[in-house]
């Protein structure tokens, strides 16, 4: 049986997806393999919400693909390998609840781009270190790395980070906007935890959470007219949830909403 390199489980309505390869938590193709599992579990799974991906200790988020492993197979393994840590990265952005990257430790290459694939980033205070520095090995981000960090940051300063390849701290990631949030180390698990709970009901509209996630991802790719349309069938579609007539309601009768995810 293949080691289970991806721990699954769900807390308080949040679903923590940890990656479990220490101490840098590399990823092979198992690995990718078994994430891509986690995260259509959690994407059908009633009791999850929100997700919350780590790295397993408190060294590292990931540090990306494992070097041996690829220096040791042929370039079209090379380029499946890719290929398929592409499609789980996509999977994802794309699914319908919010993802949160717990970033414990030094995330670096591939790891950066696990975690630019997350909605928010949230950082633990002098956890380590964070940037794409491929280009010291005579490659560049194959993972998504060059389109999720352009689209983030904007191109000219992306591409300063990627020729360049340096790694910089979280509390400078969070002053250029690549990081959300930066929390104390102290209890830094229950703080994500507590944070990822604020977009969970009863407190928040789980479906409109999802909804506001897919206008924003699919409709940034469309023309803006298309986005527009996204949006309205969007709407369209949470007029008509339970979520929604008590929301209206709570506002009306000047109480606290109470969403059920329905």
């Amino acid at each position: 049986m293949p080691e289970n390199l991806v721990h699954y489980r769900v807390d308080g309505g949040v679903a923590i997806l940890e990656m479990c390869d220490p101490p840098a938590n590399t990823y092979t193709h198992e690995m990718m393999r078994q994430l891509d599992d986690a995260i259509l579990r959690a994407r059908f799974d009633d009791t999850a919400h929100v997700l919350v991906l780590r790295g397993a200790g408190d060294k590292f988020f990931c540090a990306g693909a494992d070097i041996r492993m690829l220096t040791e197979v042929t370039p079209r393994y090379k380029y499946y390998f890719c290929l398929h840590a592409n499609e789980t990265l996509n999977r994802l952005e794309q699914t319908p609840k919010l993802v949160i990257a717990a970033l414990n430790g030094h995330t670096v290459g591939g790891g950066l781009e696990v975690a630019l694939a997350a909605d928010f980033r949230i950082a633990r205070r002098g956890g380590g270190k964070i940037g794409l520095p491929e280009v010291a090995l005579g490659v560049l981000p194959g993972t998504g790395g060059t389109q999720r960090l352009a689209r983030l940051l904007g191109k000219s300063k992306a591409l300063e980070l990627l020729a360049s390849g340096r790694t910089f701290s979280f509390e400078e990631a969070a002053e250029m906007g690549l990081v959300n949030q930066i929390f104390d180390a102290e209890d830094f698990e229950k703080s994500v935890l507590d944070y990822a709970r604020e977009y969970c009901p009863p407190r928040r509209a789980a479906l409109a959470v999802g909804a506001i996630k897919r206008a924003v991802q699919s409709g940034l790719e469309s023309s803006f007219a298309e986005g527009l349309a996204l949006e309205r069938e969007l709407q369209q579609q949470l007029f008509t949830s339970e979520d929604a007539r008590e929301g209206l309601a709570a506002y009306v009768e000047k109480r606290p909403a109470n969403f059920k995810a329905r």
